[in-house]
């Protein structure tokens, strides 16, 4: 059963192809945990796809997110191991809960405004301004645009990464599959072999 908040996550199509046109961005997939974070007031809460709270899991970045102005905002919680690359296993059994990370990659409100009718492009820059105020723990997840889509997604094979997910920059957000936003994943990924997670 899903629990119903304020913010649903929007789902990417799955994709065989990562598009090639100017008017995609590309974004590294990270191999962890979906997580929309609110921070309001003194009270910041980490919801996972299925509504669940995990804030007491996560203490840094609990930490990190009560330092921003009242927001929520889209993320992926990671492990890193010693290469750099999230360490899926590790974020799972909840042996590193403290060394978790937030990938934060789209921008729900800030402030109190409802960003998500404000096109994919504006999000990410505002998203991009509001976590310079945050402290370690939370950091923001790049992109790039256009044509190099392709290319970006071979480099993240080569370095055994999940994928990518590719998003149009005009898109809004909206909760649940969209076709504006499309993850293609490495085949080689542990991810594509790894049995899914049904209990969170």
């Amino acid at each position: 059963m899903v629990r119903q908040y304020e913010y649903q996550p929007c789902i990417p199509a799955r994709g065989t192809e990562v598009p090639a046109g100017a008017n995609w961005f590309h974004e590294i997939k990270h191999d962890g945990y979906r997580l929309i974070v609110q921070r309001d007031g003194k009270r910041v809460r980490l919801l996972t796809r299925r509504g669940y709270d995990w804030s007491d899991r996560y203490p840094l970045i609990v930490e990190a997110a009560l330092r921003l102005r009242k927001t929520s905002f889209v993320s992926e919680a990671v492990v890193l191991g010693p290469d750099g690359i999230s360490d899926f296993e590790g974020l799972h059994r909840g042996r590193c809960n403290e060394e978790v990370r937030l990938y934060a990659f789209d921008l729900l409100s800030d402030d109190g405004v409802d960003m998500r009718d404000e096109t994919l492009q504006i999000r990410k820059l505002w998203l991009g301004k509001l976590l310079k105020r945050s402290a370690d723990g939370i950091i923001y997840n790049d992109h790039d645009a256009g044509a190099i889509g392709p290319r970006l997604f071979e480099q993240a094979c080569l370095l055994a990464l999940e994928g990518i997910v590719s998003k149009h920059r005009e898109s809004v957000y909206k909760a649940g599959p969209s076709r504006h936003w499309v993850k293609v994943k490495n085949p080689k990924s542990p991810a594509m072999t790894r049995v899914e997670e049904r209990n969170w």
